[in-house]
């Protein structure tokens, strides 16, 4: 369940924008003969309704549907009394609610027409419940898997969402900037204040408390002792939108000469080529609903190379003479032909 506030902003995501996807979508529905497209959420899943409807579920479930004409609606699971912050957050014609969410969206399309071709975004991964609901409120409906037609669309970030990174980014930079003292608690929740009075709608917390031992990150419970060189990561939303920001504590000059190497190696993507050298590394982004989905890096068996013009966030780990170094920071993949950029200056001086 989400912490922070939820609310929409009609200057960094005006309609012109959602305009703009809706018929991005619409005209490769239409090439895909699709009558509908459902897309499915909840708050580990929010990538693919946020991008399109502006909604962003604290938590329950719900299902948005696409029509070919006319207005979108949320089929959701929530209660009829949030039905007005709904509207008021998201852009939509209409809100339902029903416990079967995927009863109610199935017998809506079908009501307009009982054969209609429906694609499910991310079929395969849609809860088993759901679908069975899907064929039972539409007998006639032809459900496909329209995961190939959605993935494109939703990859390629367009001005309004590199904006909105761009200031989860600035948030966390802030945030990991007020982690001080010499108690790592205290340091972490002074980083998830700074970021909460910033905006954040949400922001996790993982630490690797000592870096002489064990690189690795973890959520910390309890109390935890920090090593003379650690590293916290801040992951961060805003907006529907994600990004992951890591700083490590250690010598300045170590962490100045990694981050040129890190930069230098994210301007290679979407090649992992610059990344030789590194101990370990992992580039995440949205392919269809999550908003991290692990992509490509030195420890996944196949990879899914971010398409140009993608939102990612990459992360990765440099081993020194004088320890490890933990880096990460979001960054755009450029046009063929263009280097990929980071969208924040990892390092916070």
């Amino acid at each position: 369940m989400r912490r922070g506030l939820i609310a929409r902003s009609a200057v960094e995501l005006p309609d012109a924008v959602f305009d703009a996807r809706l018929d991005r979508v619409r005209r490769a529905m239409r090439t895909a003969e699709l009558d509908a497209l459902v897309v499915y959420t909840n708050n580990t899943r929010p990538a693919g309704v946020s991008w399109l409807a502006g909604f962003v579920p604290y938590w329950s479930e719900a299902v948005l549907v696409v029509p070919r004409e006319g207005g979108l609606y949320l089929v959701a699971a929530l209660s009829f009394r949030v039905k007005s912050w709904i509207e008021r957050v998201s852009r939509l014609a209409d809100v339902l609610h029903a416990p079967r969410i995927g009863l109610q969206a199935a017998q809506q399309i079908a009501a307009v027409r009982a054969d209609a071709a429906v694609g499910v975004v991310d079929f395969d991964g849609l809860p088993a419940g759901i679908a069975e609901d899907l064929r039972e409120g539409g007998p006639r409906l032809a459900l496909r898997d329209a995961s190939a037609l959605f993935a494109p669309l939703r990859a390629t970030a367009d001005p309004a969402e590199i904006a909105l990174a761009a200031k989860a980014a600035a948030i966390a930079h802030r945030a990991l900037a007020a982690a001080r003292g010499d108690d790592l608690n205290g340091m972490i929740a002074g980083v998830e204040s700074e970021a909460r009075q910033l905006g954040a709608e949400e922001i996790y917390i993982a630490a690797a408390p000592d870096l002489a031992r064990d690189a690795r990150f973890r959520r910390i419970e309890g109390e935890a002792a920090g090593g003379k060189t650690f590293a916290l990561r801040a992951t961060v939303a805003y907006k529907g939108t994600w990004v992951r920001l890591v700083r490590s504590w250690c010598d300045g000059a170590m962490v100045h000469e990694a981050t040129a190497r890190f930069a230098q190696a994210v301007a290679a993507l979407p090649s992992g080529r610059g990344f030789a050298g590194f101990g370990s590394w992992l580039v995440e982004g949205c392919r269809l609903t999550q908003s991290l989905d692990p992509l490509m890096g030195s420890r996944l068996d196949g990879h899914a190379a971010p398409p140009p013009g993608a939102l990612v966030s990459v992360q990765a780990a440099l081993a020194r003479d004088g320890g490890t170094v933990l880096l990460g920071a979001p960054a755009l993949i450029g046009q063929p032909g263009e280097a990929a950029s980071l969208i924040v200056d990892p390092l916070h001086d």
